[in-house]
């Protein structure tokens, strides 16, 4: 190795350059397995360290004798005659595991603290338990619990996922990625929507029933933007987009309101509530609906009072309008109102 020492530093720092490593930390790495390669020799020192001479290359090895204390009390060179040999082979190792190491510690920078980021992906591997996606450098983990209802996804196709997880392994980062989480469609509308991505406007809150309903409220900062108008965008062009890309989802638009009776009459859109009144300290608002509306107002299986109640945070109770009218007349004639069959309504709402 002694006549291709130059040649052998111009390559590492080649190589250093080239994938982002510092020469130093080459240079030391290659120093310590050096010195175990060197105590692993025949009549090897027990105490030793290695030097490199980061201009010319060339390799001595020093042996040391230690006192009870740790001090150095001899030092001799103990460079073996076939060295080179050795120092070459050992180069190679140490060079293609720091490479190793370092191109995984630049995956994971890339990706470390984008959690809540929407990343395109090509699908890859799926299957019962989780679903492979190709982000170009490292592929993301999809699991089955993070699958929205429904999707069904067929390797080579691109979809966006948003980031949940990001973890540092010794393979390399793991990329854990979501098409449930209601992120998602927050992140898919400021991608569609200039005014959401510059402040303009704000989505104040999400309540998403995955590859089914969502709906979301909205806000604006300016009194010359008209929030709703902004997320529909164009003959509902922005949020089509939105609703293409989570296959078909329905998503509600609403307005949000500082006042909790106004944002709950919002909320249950699209039925019409005749009135609210809501209770703030037992968290519960009652929703007086005309009698036509009143399967509107529940929804399929009670999915529009479910996502009223998860976007407004309260326990939603829907009545009709003539059985209100019925249970007030009960109580001004001394009589307990029915409560059966509004019982049961809220069973079924907070399930």
């Amino acid at each position: 190795m002694a006549r291709n020492n130059a040649d052998f530093m111009e390559a590492l720092a080649l190589i250093a350059r080239d994938k982002g490593l510092a020469i130093d930390t080459l240079l030391e790495s290659l120093a310590n397995a050096l010195v175990a390669a060197y105590k692993r020799m025949p009549g090897a020192a027990e105490e030793a360290f290695v030097t490199i001479d980061p201009d010319s290359g060339e390799i001595h090895v020093f042996g040391q004798e230690l006192n009870e204390d740790g001090d150095v009390v001899k030092e001799w060179e103990d460079t073996p005659a076939d060295f080179g040999r050795i120092a070459a082979q050992t180069a190679k190792q140490v060079m293609f595991q720091k490479i190793r190491d370092a191109e995984r510690d630049l995956k994971y920078d890339e990706y470390a603290g984008r959690e809540g980021d929407v990343v395109t992906g090509i699908v890859q591997q799926t299957d019962s338990r989780y679903t492979l996606i190709d982000l170009g450098r490292v592929e993301a983990l999809m699991p089955q619990m993070e699958q929205a209802a429904g999707e069904r996804y067929e390797h080579g196709s691109r979809l966006k996922a948003y980031i949940v997880e990001v973890r540092k392994t010794a393979k390399g980062p793991q990329i854990v990625v979501s098409r449930t989480h209601p992120g998602l469609i927050k992140r898919l509308f400021e991608l569609e929507v200039p005014e959401i991505a510059s402040g303009i406007v704000e989505i104040k809150a999400i309540a998403r029933e995955p590859g089914h309903r969502s709906k979301i409220a909205v806000w604006s900062n300016d009194p010359n933007v008209d929030p709703l108008g902004a997320c529909v965008g164009a003959r509902g062009s922005r949020v089509r987009m939105v609703t293409n890309e989570l296959r078909g989802e329905r998503i509600d638009i609403v307005s949000y309101c500082e006042d909790i009776a106004d944002f709950v009459e919002q909320a249950i859109q699209p039925a019409k509530a005749r009135s609210v009144t809501v209770d703030e300290d037992a968290g519960v608002a009652t929703i007086v609906v005309p009698d036509q509306e009143l399967s509107l107002a529940i929804g399929r299986e009670g999915q529009n009072a479910r996502l009223a109640a998860r976007l407004t945070g309260l326990r939603i109770d829907i009545r009709a309008e003539s059985e209100a009218l019925s249970s007030y007349d009960d109580v001004v004639e001394g009589d307990e109102p029915e409560e059966a069959r509004v019982v049961e309504q809220d069973e079924t709402l907070d399930a």
